[in-house]
């Protein structure tokens, strides 16, 4: 006998399993991606008053935001694609042009032409996102191409902060010529954000492994100086990020370079090659997904 189609065995345990998410789960992520726009407008506003201390806070705190909606859309599995958009368009104002209107303001004020300088930056932070669209969202994987947008961002707002400390002012640090300086860190963040230059996502965390301990220990001094020392830790921690990613990629093309790498190269592919006709993995990762098939992935700062 055949049962009607409410009256199948299972049936609402169907259309139990097919109800949509509830409106406050699916809105939380957005919340948190329009969270980081606030603090990236506020920074701007604050920048305007000359209260710099403040704009860098609040870039610090969007950072924050930008992290946490990406690891609560996968938690809660109510990742969509406006998501994805959204966070990028937010993402291009909170560390594109809030960071080079700060260093404008900041830095640049009294000289006409050096605004330049301010499109260039927040030109390739727009640039990045919208490859990083194309490219990586949705694809799990365990380095960034290019530098991250936040990260470079943090970097440009918190060198305030850092110019503050005594470690800046009473040291040889301070007599450098920063006001040519940022000049070619601006750029510098810039064409690293559009290049192949490769930067970890957050270490690996687990007491099994050698890596996994050290990535333990990371985090931990990471926390510890964000907490205690954050006008002293967070300008030179990011530089000292940019700097690792510049000297892994230039350490490793020399040993490309290497007699019988070749080969070694062939036996050893990456973990996902350009092509995805041709692409091997050795490891299959699952793809980060929603059930519904939609893509969750945002641009997370490293940290």
């Amino acid at each position: 006998m055949t049962h009607p189609p409410e009256a199948r065995p299972g049936a609402e345990h169907g259309e139990r399993g097919r109800r949509p998410r509830p409106r406050a789960v699916v809105a939380l992520p957005n919340g948190f991606t329009l969270a980081n726009l606030f603090f990236g407008i506020f920074a701007i506003v604050a920048a305007s008053r000359g209260d710099f201390d403040a704009a860098a806070r609040f870039i610090v705190f969007g950072a924050i935001a930008d992290t946490l909606d990406g690891r609560i859309a996968r938690a809660t599995k109510s990742g969509s694609r406006f998501g994805e958009e959204l966070d990028s368009l937010v993402d291009a104002i909170s560390f594109g042009t809030a960071p080079a209107l700060i260093m404008y303001f900041a830095v640049f004020q009294s000289h006409r032409w050096e605004w330049i300088f301010c499109f260039f930056f927040t030109a390739c932070a727009v640039m990045r996102l919208a490859r990083f669209n194309v490219e990586s969202a949705g694809r799990k994987t365990t380095h960034f191409s290019g530098l991250p947008s936040p990260a470079a961002g943090m970097t440009l707002a918190t060198y305030y902060w850092f110019s503050q400390t005594p470690l800046y002012t009473e040291t040889i640090i301070g007599d450098l010529p920063w006001h040519q300086m940022l000049r070619w860190v601006m750029l510098g963040l810039g064409m690293l954000m559009i290049s192949n230059v490769q930067y970890a996502k957050v270490p690996t965390v687990n007491f099994r492994t050698v890596k996994g301990i050290l990535g333990f220990l990371l985090v931990i001094g990471t926390f510890i100086g964000v907490i205690f020392l954050p006008k002293k830790f967070f300008f030179p921690a990011l530089m000292a990020y940019v700097l690792y990613g510049i000297l892994r990629t230039v350490f490793l093309g020399l040993l490309d370079r290497l007699p019988g790498r070749d080969e070694a190269d062939d036996d050893d592919d990456h973990e996902y090659d350009d092509d995805p006709a041709v692409r091997r993995p050795r490891r299959r990762s699952r793809s980060n997904r929603n059930p519904s098939g939609s893509d969750t992935g945002h641009e997370e700062s490293p940290a």
